[in-house]
């Protein structure tokens, strides 16, 4: 008889019901008797809800072994937050990470096939070797989802608990462990018990490398980056410059490129800035860097979310954790708006330098500024040609600027946006 998996310590499945009815009807099957119809029921109800799962998610393989890895990956515990990004820990904690190991190693090798035969039900012992239909499963990317098949093998194929506990250790620090070890980018949305972060699984795979020109410009966003994820002091970020530059492209990529050394990145807009303290209380303690990314920032002067803003940038008394920066774009250099009239209205300001200070200091905040401004002529062509060649669009260069200049002159004018644009176009003549 295998060990009851209610001796789980660490690992303790309270909300999966589906890990609960299959060892229910597992054991049973070890039990030799004629199978009761309530656990042949049981067992048809657990494979529909294993296939669904797996529908979802999109694996294939041994669908027991997936599931029970998949389970391992995203629990969050002492021993896993611990080991997230670290690799394997001391201490007594071990021994109790080992314990339960030891009680998943043998829901590994179980039988499938005897208990199929067991229980009188054949398509138990089709679970083994599960082919997932192509094109389905969006809940993770094909990353993640790889990932976890690939680990389902190596745990089978482990001899010991110990050499279970390793290989499962060795993901964690590869990996990270739960939501926020699986994805790179996350949004926040606002549940009944407050705000959570909620993975984005389709991210465009761009890279620094793809955005042509702007070295100098990317060259201190690696840097500051860089020592960010080091572990170094490093400096909240401000992008800004003329819209379509690529601001938000290479903030994008940034997280593309420092995402396997433990750098998140969760998005936040401007109505959600009060769930940021509470977010931040969330993930200050991880094993990971975080940044928090607010795209295409700016503030009417009738706005006082940015009052909201400084204060959790730098305000309060709680120092500001370590694993957190602040990443933004903007159109707008001051990002709060200011008018002409603002002025007149400034001379009936007693106090009119600290109104003035009041709105530039957000700026302040954001230790790191740098600019994207538009591309000129040249650029221009030259960041078509570069879209061209990737895109491997066959056209001789002079039809190409050609039309290239026809296209930025109805459609926005000179940015990298236009010329991306203007190859997408091409593309679709096809």
């Amino acid at each position: 008889m295998m060990k009851p998996a209610e001796e789980l310590i660490l690992y303790q499945m309270k909300e999966e019901n589906v890990f609960w009815d299959f060892i229910r009807v597992l054991e049973e099957a070890q039990i030799e008797r004629p199978p009761k119809e309530e656990i042949r029921a049981l067992c048809y109800d657990s494979l529909h809800k294993l296939i669904e799962l797996t529908a979802s998610h999109g694996f294939e393989g041994n669908l027991w072994h997936t599931y029970l890895t998949y389970l391992i990956v995203n629990h969050e515990n002492a021993y896993s937050i611990a080991c997230e990004i670290r690799g394997r820990v001391e201490g007594s904690i071990n021994a109790f990470a080992l314990h339960d190991f030891a009680i998943f190693k043998e829901l590994f090798d179980i039988d499938l096939g005897q208990a199929s035969e067991a229980l009188g039900i054949p398509l138990l012992k089709a679970v083994e070797d599960y082919r997932r239909v192509a094109g389905i499963g969006k809940v993770f990317n094909t990353r993640i989802r790889d990932r976890i098949v690939q680990l389902s093998v190596k745990l089978k194929e482990t001899s010991s608990p110990e050499e279970f506990q390793q290989a499962v250790t060795e993901f964690y620090k590869d990996f990270g462990v739960g939501v926020l070890g699986l994805h790179k980018a996350f949004r926040i949305v606002h549940k009944e018990s407050g705000p959570k972060v909620e993975p984005i699984t389709n991210i465009a795979h761009v890279h620094l490398d793809d955005l042509v020109g702007y070295e100098i410009a990317k060259a201190k966003l690696i840097e500051n980056t860089e020592a960010f994820v080091k572990g170094k002091k490093a400096n909240n970020c401000l992008l800004y410059g003329d819209a379509g530059t690529g601001k938000s492209t290479s903030i994008k990529a940034v997280i593309n490129q420092y995402y396997s050394q433990g750098l998140r990145m969760i998005e936040v807009y401007k109505h959600q800035f009060q769930d940021l303290n509470p977010l931040i209380a969330q993930i200050k303690n991880r094993n990971y860097r975080f940044i928090i990314y607010m795209d295409d920032l700016s503030f009417e002067e009738f706005e006082i979310e940015y009052k909201y803003l400084k204060a959790v940038i730098e305000g309060g008394l709680e120092k500001k954790p370590d694993n957190i920066l602040i990443y933004a774009t903007s159109n707008r250099r001051h990002l709060v708006r200011e008018r002409f009239r603002d002025k007149e209205e400034l001379e009936d300001d007693l106090h009119k330098n600290d109104t003035v200070q009041e709105k530039l200091s957000l700026v302040g905040r954001f230790g790191v500024t740098i600019y994207y401004g538009a591309p000129t002529p040249a650029e221009f062509r030259e960041i078509v040609v570069s879209l061209a060649q990737k895109a491997g669009i066959v056209m001789p260069k002079e039809q190409l600027l050609a039309q290239a200049n026809q296209w930025e002159l109805s459609h926005g004018g000179l940015s990298g946006r236009t010329a991306q644009q203007f190859i997408d176009y091409l593309l679709g003549r096809e």
